[in-house]
């Protein structure tokens, strides 16, 4: 293991041929690179891979004259990508998921976003858009679904202690039915109240006008 790393970077590669990105860089095309993790392994890869990122090693920060990469292009990769039989395995040689912890990222945050959804390979059963950090969980019975939704967004997000709810909404959320399923009732059960739902191609969406801290939304299939 190397480290602790100071002040080095990941390049952002792009397809040679085409010119585009890989999946997993959505929404980071114009970065040009990211910063690195603090401690990183050191891997050799036994067949090819695809590259997205590649490491700018580390330099000096200090004296502002001398901040400037030694070594602009390596082929020392900061991400494994492999279809395997019917999966997808994502690989990560570095501390990305303590680094977002204790940062807050945001690149580092959309990296892991789309590494997750690269590798599910389908379209997320719930999407939640409107303002605000949700956390969305959703669980399904034999006759129903229930979806819940709630509400982290605070002055201490992602820190422990919350020190003031901040209400969100509106929220439009779209729910994908069991095949062959329809949605025979929907109901917001914190507010306690019957939304208007729409159903179309084995999807239903609806609007929450407001969330404080908690919604429910329960779907009676």
């Amino acid at each position: 293991m190397e480290g602790p790393i100071k002040n080095s970077y990941w390049k952002l590669e792009n397809e040679p041929d085409t010119g585009t990105y890989h999946p997993i860089l959505a929404g980071l095309e114009d970065a040009g690179r990211i910063i690195n993790g603090i401690w990183q392994l050191e891997v050799q890869p036994l067949e090819g891979f695809p590259s997205p990122l590649t490491l700018i090693p580390s330099y000096p920060d200090l004296p502002m004259e001398d901040v400037y990469p030694r070594v602009v292009q390596t082929d020392i990769r900061g991400i494994y990508l492999r279809d395997w039989g019917k999966g997808r395995v994502v690989y990560f040689p570095w501390d990305i998921d303590r680094v977002f912890w204790e940062v807050m990222n945001v690149d580092h945050g959309r990296l892991l976003r789309n590494a997750v959804e690269w590798a599910l390979n389908e379209e997320k059963p719930v999407t939640v858009t409107g303002p605000g950090f949700l956390d969305v969980m959703i669980w399904r019975k034999k006759a129903s679904l229930t979806v819940h939704l709630v509400n982290l967004s605070n002055p201490m997000m992602m820190k422990g202690p919350f020190r003031e709810l901040l209400p969100l909404g509106p929220l439009v959320v779209k729910i994908q039915l069991p095949q062959g399923k329809a949605a025979r009732k929907v109901q917001l059960l914190m507010r306690d109240s019957i939304p208007e739902a729409n159903e179309y191609q084995g999807w239903i969406s609806l609007t929450v006008p407001e969330i404080l801290d908690h919604e429910i939304i329960a779907v009676d299939l």
